[in-house]
């Protein structure tokens, strides 16, 4: 029964992380001029389209990841119009940036609710820190419930943020150069990214990359949340 409640918690977080970033690119992809994932339903908190566009990585991945490792991964999409992304590789690069931003926002408002449970003697520091238990609560019940799913909440997003930033395709990251260069060259860059087993390995090299840079990043932001704690 807990690894069930905990699943359950797990796949609360990730589903609404996962809503959240996808949303956000389709939001900004509207204001900057391009409709097609407003037109598809993905400008919406509501996780059904989304389930609907990805049910691979919305609902299967993430399950069988949670058996086998104790913790979730998976993916989710907003499609945008490529004309659009070539035209205007600027607007492309800050729709690409909207869903690592909205990684970043959650971990913030995760650890403002985390700090707020401190302030109001519901949570502390725990001792030990991993994934569902960034922060800990002095009761059982809907408190501990309440713990688990701000700890995985902080802990997935710092993971969804980072790892998106990675200039790799098909990350958000290498959605992001287009900013940094002209757009003739921009738009060249965008062609060559968009070849699919350029896709599989940067995937692949991002993971690997990922594997050496969480745990001092993670480290830095559980000590920003618990200033003085010294987690190392």
């Amino acid at each position: 029964m807990d690894n069930l409640a905990e699943g359950l918690l797990w796949y609360l977080a990730f589903m609404f992380s996962m809503v959240v970033h996808e949303a956000s690119h389709a939001l900004a992809a509207l204001k900057l001029g391009d409709s097609t994932a407003y037109d598809g339903g993905q400008v919406t908190l509501d996780p059904v389209p989304h389930i609907k566009r990805e049910p691979i990585g919305t609902i299967f991945v993430p399950i069988f990841s949670f058996l086998v490792s104790g913790w979730m991964i998976g993916w989710a999409s907003a499609p945008y119009d490529r004309d659009w992304a070539r035209n205007y590789p600027d607007r492309s690069a800050m729709m690409a940036l909207a869903g690592p931003l909205s990684n970043l926002m959650l971990v913030l408002l995760s650890g403002v609710a985390i700090r707020l449970g401190i302030a109001l003697d519901w949570f502390y520091a725990p001792e030990y820190v991993d994934f569902t238990h960034v922060t800990a609560s002095y009761q059982d019940g809907v408190l501990a419930g309440g713990a688990a799913l701000l700890s995985i909440l902080f802990t997935l997003n710092v993971i969804l943020c980072i790892f998106n930033l990675i200039p790799l395709p098909p990350l958000d990251g290498s959605g992001i150069v287009p900013l940094f260069i002209s757009k003739e060259k921009a738009v060249s860059y965008m062609d060559f990214i968009h070849n699919t087993p350029l896709l599989l390995i940067g995937l692949f090299i991002a993971w690997e990359i990922f594997g050496h840079i969480f745990d001092p990043i993670h480290t830095l932001s559980l000590n920003m949340l618990y200033p003085g704690a010294g987690y190392h």
